[in-house]
């Protein structure tokens, strides 16, 4: 047998686990900040697409029209351009450490 001390007393036991318990969330300030901003970027982005249908005229059902507001450039290029730079911004605010 041998007479080998141990490194930790009862005392800092309780200390210790409180340590680990405190630093155990991933995420801190600045991944939620780049959440809110990925998810801001996602609404705008949906919230752009937003609008009249293709058989709409001044808000009521023709089937006799045709809008071609639905080939905007907002619609078709800058919206899902939203949407996309938000998810990607998500991803990064995930993957990104303290």
């Amino acid at each position: 047998m041998s007479n080998k001390t141990n490194k930790f007393s009862a005392a800092d036991f309780g200390k210790e686990t409180e340590a680990s318990k405190e630093n155990t969330f991933y995420f801190g300030k600045e991944n939620f900040k780049w959440m809110l901003i990925g998810l801001a970027c996602i609404v705008v982005g949906f919230l752009l697409m937003m609008g009249p249908d293709a058989n709409t005229v001044d808000g009521k059902f023709d089937p006799n029209s045709w809008n071609d507001d639905i080939f905007s450039i907002r619609r078709i290029r800058i919206a899902p351009l939203f949407v996309i730079i938000g998810f990607a911004i998500e991803v990064y605010a995930i993957l990104k450490k303290k």
